[in-house]
């Protein structure tokens, strides 16, 4: 049995988008295994993909070089015939290169030569997507992307999914309108908490409950919505663990988000939903799912992919309207 270990990237999102390559990879050799080293956040969602056997926990931190420790870590490891190397970073390849494994496949990135192997030139005209740059690497080097690639998907187990319900206290009747307001990336990636307070307004006198969810970092973001709402919302954000967020999202009739992680969670739950976009664009890292719909101006400013409006206004969101947002849904 040939085992493969696949190396994840650092954000949720993009743990997300990197489902289909391990679909591939099974598919592929359906009796091999596959493992995944990745921050420990992340089993939350590696958990609830069938194809991986395990998670692996990466013990270093976001830049930490540590070089005498991953060659430590690296020699602690199984035994792998291939690594699927996903970040572009040379220290996302050190650990493969200190553990032997054979094939060390990944994209060009950062002085990688030797580190990886089997090193693929990558042509973002032909795979604009982050998900199909990820696919693409199931495959042998020069072949084309088979298409269409399967979208990402989450598997919650209903049990879990009770038992967080049952731990806050939520209500299993009334429909839920998911919202989540927050954007680790910038202010410039974040609706106006405004106008998700309006949602709320609009969808409580419609009979639904209203849940907001973020990390502890979004907690004044959510805080400030749940004050403007002026109907019941619950206050989630740095209350669950990622792994209850993710089933707690599961049982939404209904999704606000702005371009974040828990917008591909939600679309990999395929949950009906409004995603909408301001500094950043659809092209790259769109929600996928058919019952996802992207809301955006596209003014002649955007996307600029700042963190911050370099033009003082954030027109791109400020004027986004509750009622666009709205029809969507509808």
């Amino acid at each position: 049995m040939s085992e493969t270990l696949v190396v994840a990237p650092s954000w949720i999102g993009d743990a997300v988008l990197s489902h289909p390559l391990l679909v591939r990879l099974k598919a592929r050799d359906p009796g091999g295994a596959v493992d995944v080293l990745a921050p420990a956040w992340a089993a939350a969602v590696y958990d609830r993909m069938p194809e991986v056997r395990r998670t692996i926990p990466f013990p270093f931190g976001h830049g930490q070089l540590q070089i005498a420790g991953r060659r430590r870590f690296a020699r602690g490891l199984p035994r792998y015939h291939r690594a699927v190397v996903l970040p572009g970073s040379l220290k996302s390849a050190l650990v493969p290169w200190f553990a032997g494994i054979a094939i060390r496949t990944g994209w060009r990135g950062e002085m990688r030569y030797g580190l990886l192997n089997d090193l693929r030139r990558l042509d973002e005209e032909a795979l604009p997507l982050i998900v199909e740059r990820y696919a693409a690497l199931a495959q042998p080097v020069g072949e084309s992307l088979e298409r269409p690639v399967p979208p990402p998907r989450l598997a919650v187990d209903a049990a879990r999914r009770d038992a967080a319900r049952d731990k806050f206290g939520l209500d299993a009747i009334a429909p839920v309108l998911a919202l989540a307001p927050g954007a680790e990336y910038g202010p410039a990636k974040r609706w106006p908490v405004r106008h998700f307070a309006a949602l709320a307004r609009e969808h409580a006198r419609r009979g639904f409950q209203c849940w907001a969810f973020g990390s502890a970092k979004d907690a004044a973001i959510t805080a400030e919505l749940a004050a403007l709402a002026g109907v019941p919302v619950v206050d989630m954000a740095g209350r669950t663990s990622l792994a209850e967020a993710i089933d707690l999202l599961s049982v939404a009739e209904r999704v606000v988000t702005n371009d974040s992680g828990l917008m591909h969670v939600a679309a990999a739950l395929d949950r009906p939903m409004a995603a909408v976009f301001g500094s950043s664009s659809p092209a790259h890292t769109p929600p996928l799912s058919p019952k996802a719909r992207v809301v955006s101006l596209t003014l002649a400013c955007s996307p600029c992919f700042e963190r911050e409006c370099p033009l003082g206004h954030t027109d791109c969101l400020e004027k986004l309207d509750p009622a666009r947002v709205l029809s969507a849904l509808d």
